[in-house]
């Protein structure tokens, strides 16, 4: 474990405690007013593939850093093995987070324009392995800018893994430790005669963990995968994903190209919609009849737009000679956060990391100023890759709540 991330010495409360309900109107002593989120409490800190900021994504030792830092929940994406075991990696295409590239005797594994949802890709992929030979691979750090010192350290974690680690950590901490599975790629799953959400049906079945009160949220970006798993007779938590492809900084929009222009069984069934669909007031009514929350990435909340010229073009502000996020200033926030809690959907939007070029300009470089903007605006939680500093943020936002008494 590295030790230059220090743990928190003081745990937060489990993902189900309130933080602190106000007392009646006759005591003297002042409290917190509860949370702006959709239910009062304080915003839930997600671990983005485990503490996946430090140490390489979704293995357990990620997962083990993320509870000793003091994560509420624990996020992982499902992909299914030859022999159909869920293992958490974010890409079918394992060359991105292994080093399966270095073994010689996978060599004629390699698939060349290999099609994940319309997009040709070359690589090795998980379907051609069964687990035994999964598990002689080791999981790389996938941002060159991250450590890479643990490249050659940990192996690829299984589903069951992982809640069984979930199990004894929360027995250990005294409160429990949320999940949140993705079914990654599913229509790419069910077409290889992978299905998905069968799999994950079953094991959340098996650990107790299939009701609506248990400490889980399944997540897909494929509302079919949400409708069948509902279908199914899953009482858990569900939430969709809306996605995007890029940033428009001189419109200050979000831009659409495949594959993250919509959910891929909607390109499949013909459906021409934009993930952007999702976040109008019928989009959002039409989730409310399958899910319970959605996942937005971060500028359908808080979009971002660079300083124009006087012809009306982005200019470079930090001198790197490209546009990018270090250009950009956050502009007025969207209804999105309002409309949704109208509906009593939550929000949980993705993804908060440290590196300066992922953060724009109105934070100057302090990626905790772009969490405490979140937190205001009353998000219900988010996905963070550096949950040691998502807590950092949420310990100020907290103390800077006005007291009732």
């Amino acid at each position: 474990m590295p030790t230059t991330h220090p743990t928190r010495t003081a745990l937060p409360p489990g993902w189900n405690t309130l933080f602190g309900s106000l007392l009646l109107a006759s005591c003297a002593t002042p409290t917190p007013i509860p949370f702006p989120t959709l239910d009062g409490k304080a915003p839930l800190v997600i671990a983005h593939r485990g503490a996946s900021g430090y140490l390489p994504e979704e293995t357990l030792e990620a997962y083990q850093l993320a509870i000793d830092q003091g994560a509420d929940v624990l996020e992982m994406d499902l992909i299914a093995t030859k022999d159909g075991v869920l293992i958490a990696r974010h890409d079918p295409n394992l060359s991105y987070s292994t080093d399966v590239a270095m073994h010689p005797e996978f060599a004629s594994r390699k698939r060349v324009d290999w099609s994940v949802d319309g997009e040709k890709q070359t690589g090795f992929f998980a379907h051609d392995f069964t687990l035994a030979e999964l598990k002689t691979l080791y999981a790389v750090a996938t941002d060159a800018e991250r450590p890479q010192q643990f490249n050659d350290k940990y192996r690829i974690a299984t589903f069951a893994e992982i809640l069984s680690l979930v199990k004894s950590q929360s027995a250990r901490l005294g409160h429990p430790i949320a999940i949140y599975p993705e079914t990654k790629n599913p229509t790419y799953h069910r077409e290889l005669g992978l299905t998905l959400e069968d799999r994950l049906i079953r094991e959340l079945r098996a650990a107790g963990l299939d009701d609506p009160s248990a400490p889980v949220f399944v997540q897909s970006f494929e509302p079919s995968s949400l409708k069948a798993l509902r279908q199914s007779g899953l009482r858990t938590k569900l939430v969709q994903l809306i996605d995007g492809d890029d940033y428009d900084f001189r419109k200050g929009t979000i831009t659409y190209a495949p594959p993250f222009d919509r959910p891929y069984d909607w390109t499949r069934a013909g459906i021409t919609k934009l993930f952007d669909s999702m976040t109008t007031r019928e989009g959002l009514a039409e989730i409310k009849t399958y899910a319970d929350g959605i996942g937005p990435w971060k500028p359908y909340l808080i979009p971002v737009q660079a300083t124009l010229d006087g012809s009306g073009n982005p200019t470079d502000t930090s001198g790197d000679g490209k546009i990018t996020l270090s250009d950009a200033q956050t502009q007025r926030p969207t209804a999105l956060l309002e409309d949704a809690h109208k509906l009593g959907l939550f929000v949980h939007p993705f993804t908060f990391r440290n590196e300066a070029r992922r953060l724009a300009a109105s934070y100057s470089g302090d990626p905790e100023a772009e969490y405490l903007q979140f937190y205001q605006l009353g998000i219900d939680g988010l996905f963070s890759d550096f949950p040691s500093t998502a807590l950092r943020a949420r310990d100020r936002f907290t103390s800077q709540l006005p007291l009732v008494r």
